[in-house]
């Protein structure tokens, strides 16, 4: 008898921003070879699960204009359903769930939600079916739902090379952020897409990655910047007038493929009294970069 069968278990689901994003080049599979800097935000969606018997994965709260077998928290579910089943002789093993998000981080903001949403239920389920699979094979699973979801299922900021699943442990400032995102949203493929793109950013100095996170200012943009902000500010007129207003105030960039942009504070305060002076029409939250995602406290937790 599985321990958690019938229980109700709530798991944060965060936001994450790339405080740079380098592409450094396009591969032969159409995917681009990235270099970019992740940190976690504790701002986060968050998911409930409740462990059924039966094997059906019930998502009771849908998300307007998803399809639900398009759901990459449905998706996730059927995937390590898949490989339980793949893992074990035993069809009973498999078990199923009912799930319910709140969703609060915007949708085609470069914020993560999806992935992050994807991983939380993959480590959350690996969990909670006590399936057993390791963090690795977990981020490998996720890998084939998303080039971002591997960061939120290891849990910790990280220098990321490739797609995006090449991870090197980094300890950025954890500083606060007043993240902002215009009425649009824009999709990754087009981003990845555009003739406007920048595609050749020279690689970063290997002897860098252990170092220059923690010393070095990550907006001195001679240095670290974000190219699918270049492609993005030329296209859409109103992340480049909401990025010019906010660069006068704060040290600004876009995060991921946008359209949210965050700036950069030494305190809590400071963002708040700029978030107090945004134009109309543009939704905004302040919170702390962490350098830990605070999925992996609730999954330690509810483990002992």
């Amino acid at each position: 008898m599985n321990k958690y069968t019938g229980k109700t278990f709530q798991f944060p689901s965060p936001a994450k921003l790339n405080l740079f994003l380098h592409v450094v080049g396009k591969r032969e599979d159409g995917y681009h070879e990235l270099e970019t800097l992740f940190q976690f935000l504790n701002y986060s969606d968050s998911i409930e699960i409740s462990v059924t018997e039966g094997s059906e994965i019930t998502l009771l709260t849908p998300i307007n204009g998803v399809k639900t077998e398009d759901n990459l928290i449905v998706k996730a579910a059927h995937l390590l359903q898949e490989k339980i089943r793949l893992k074990s002789t035993n069809p009973l093993v498999v078990m199923g769930a009912k799930i319910r998000i709140n969703k609060i981080l915007p949708m085609g903001g470069g914020l993560g939600g999806g992935s992050s949403n994807a991983a939380t239920i993959l480590v959350a389920l690996n969990l909670l079916w006590q399936s057993n699979f390791s963090t690795k094979q977990l981020a490998k699973l996720g890998l084939s739902l998303g080039a971002d979801v591997p960061i939120f299922i290891h849990g910790f900021a990280a220098f990321a090379r490739g797609v995006g699943e090449q991870l090197t442990p980094a300890k950025p400032k954890e500083c606060w952020y007043l993240v902002c995102k215009p009425q649009i949203s824009i999709t990754t493929s087009s981003v990845f897409s555009s003739t406007d793109l920048p595609r050749n950013t020279p690689h970063l100095s290997n002897d860098n990655f252990n170092k220059f996170y923690c010393d070095e200012d990550l907006f001195d943009n001679n240095k670290y910047h974000n190219d699918c902000q270049t492609m993005v500010i030329k296209h859409y007129d109103e992340v480049a007038n909401l990025l010019a207003w906010l660069i006068e105030y704060a040290p600004s960039r876009m995060t991921g493929t946008g359209a949210c942009v965050f700036s950069r504070f030494s305190s809590e305060k400071e963002a708040i009294e700029l978030q107090k002076k945004l134009p109309d029409g543009v939704y905004s939250f302040v919170a702390q970069g962490q350098n830990k995602s605070p999925l992996i406290s609730v999954v330690k937790v509810i483990e002992n």
